[in-house]
């Protein structure tokens, strides 16, 4: 039976690709967390009225791939020092949090961000919030696996949003 992870990155359309190659990830799905109301419109959650953020949720084998490793790609994958949005993206809906399943999600969850703070990686506070999952609604089925869908848009939005830089000025491979 698959586990869940559920995390909120900014776009959720430049959070799906760095999953789904991952072996033990089944499904990436884009879609809505955290917010007040039942099923929210693309429109309702950029209005910033319901609460939510645009967030991904991942099915995966914990046979394979274990939750920290899923940890581990999110925080390479945004700005989490970024509390008012997420790269160019600006707003309540497009900040950054891990939305946990089990207090062993919890735990591991907190105890990475904890060792990420400690790393001095970054020179501001690590801002990603952990929270408690409630509830995930998939987005419209044009945000499902845009990447793939939009190739040309999707690369320049990533390159255009400031992402790809910050991703490799931070996390670029150590040099031998």
């Amino acid at each position: 039976m698959p586990h869940l992870a559920t995390f909120a990155g900014g776009c959720f359309w430049c959070m799906v690709a760095p999953f789904e190659n991952i072996n033990g990830v089944e499904q990436v799905t884009s879609g809505y967390t955290g917010g007040h109301i039942d099923n929210p419109s693309y429109e309702q959650v950029c209005s910033g009225a319901t609460g939510h953020l645009e967030a991904i949720q991942i099915e995966f084998d914990p046979g394979k791939v274990s939750y920290v490793k899923l940890v581990d790609t999110f925080w390479q994958q945004i700005d989490p020092t970024d509390a008012e949005g997420s790269f160019f993206d600006r707003g309540n809906h497009y900040q950054s949090a891990i939305f946990y399943h089990s207090d062993m999600q919890k735990e591991q969850a907190q105890y990475s961000k904890d060792e990420l703070e400690k790393s001095t990686r970054f020179p501001l506070p690590i801002a990603t919030k952990i929270l408690t999952f409630e509830s995930f609604y998939p987005a419209e089925l044009y945000h499902q696996n845009y990447h793939k869908k939009n190739p040309e848009h999707y690369l320049r939005y990533r390159q255009g949003s400031g992402r790809d830089v910050f991703i490799k000025k931070h996390w670029k491979p150590p040099t031998s």
